[in-house]
């Protein structure tokens, strides 16, 4: 197991090393370069060249990349010119907001998806099937934001069960914290608890009329049994494949989610640099969310190779 988490890693190191370059090709792809987009379109040539200077941006660009690449590599990701700290620190402040949303929208796809997905394939070709696939498309085709707006319309302002926007830490309290997280939650949710089911049903048919379930079921196992812990275990890798991207998506896609329920998370950070022109800070978090979803694809590897082992010694 440990040689295949290595194998594993390693096999990320061109793919970070790409991510890193475009990352950095961000501060150049800006109409006028960096000091342009910091000091704005107005800026005159001698204060252009002042900062281009201050800050090394005038130097070859090999040697600026590998300066910033080392600089990271060190813990060092630059200071934010507007927030007055290090862009880690900013990133860390911001991301406990986002952290919360995506583990709470998460529990709600999940807490639906699979048993409605399972559900679906056992009830395959009959009108609860149907009705389930058919709710899926509609989560599907209905964008997030449009049912976050409903949400708070109904919840937060008719039935005022929950605040329409806002946030509150965990150090409130964990139902106050909940409570304005809930609303933007469900409206996450709903796009991935659709995708879920989808997946959990086509995986669970796939493996439902095999010969070791029809074994299972002639030595009188419960159909509950049969169902959740030999079919389902063996539709767990497909199942886990979405799951893990549905995580990432919901880590790296929240910002206009994040912004309609004016939660204080890594989409109104990074919505504010771009709006402050804050060089650093972009980069930052391009290469975090990148990383951080890089990292939810290794972690879904290694569950691959604890639910089968199989994957672990390349056999199909």
């Amino acid at each position: 197991m440990f040689s295949y988490i290595i194998k594993r890693i390693v096999s990320l190191i061109p793919t970070l090393f790409v991510v890193s370059v475009a990352v950095f090709l961000i501060t150049y792809l800006m109409p006028g370069g960096p000091a342009t987009a910091m000091l704005g379109m107005e800026a005159t040539k001698e204060e252009l060249d002042a900062l281009n200077e201050a800050l090394g941006f005038n130097r070859p660009f090999l040697v600026q990349y590998f300066d910033w690449l080392g600089k990271v590599l060190k813990g060092d990701w630059g200071e934010s010119l507007f927030l007055q700290q290090s862009v880690l620190s900013a990133i860390g402040q911001y991301f406990l907001p986002t952290l919360s949303l995506a583990l709470l929208a998460e529990l709600f796809a999940l807490v639906f998806a699979i048993p409605f997905g399972i559900l679906a394939a056992y009830k395959r070709g009959t009108a609860v099937d149907l009705a389930l696939v058919t709710s899926t498309l509609f989560g599907i085709a209905v964008p997030g934001f449009l049912l976050g707006m409903f949400f708070m319309l109904f919840f937060g302002v008719k039935l005022q069960w929950l605040p329409v926007a806002g946030y509150a830490p965990l150090k409130d309290g964990l139902w106050n914290h909940l409570r304005y997280l809930i609303l933007p939650a469900l409206s996450l949710s709903t796009v991935q608890a659709a995708l879920i089911t989808r997946m959990t049903r086509s995986s669970v048919i796939d493996v439902l009329y095999l010969n070791y379930i029809r074994t299972a079921r002639s030595k009188g196992l419960k159909e509950r049994t049969v169902l959740l812990v030999h079919a389902l275990k063996n539709a767990a890798p497909s199942v886990l494949t979405v799951v893990g991207q549905s995580f990432g998506t919901l880590i790296t896609g929240a910002i206009v989610t994040e912004t309609l329920f004016n939660i204080p998370g890594i989409g109104l950070l990074t919505i504010n640099a771009i709006n402050r022109r804050d060089i650093y800070v972009i980069q930052g978090v391009v290469l975090f969310v990148t990383l951080l979803y890089v990292g939810v694809n290794l972690t879904v590897d290694i569950l691959y190779g604890m639910v089968d082992p199989r994957i672990q010694l390349g056999k199909k």
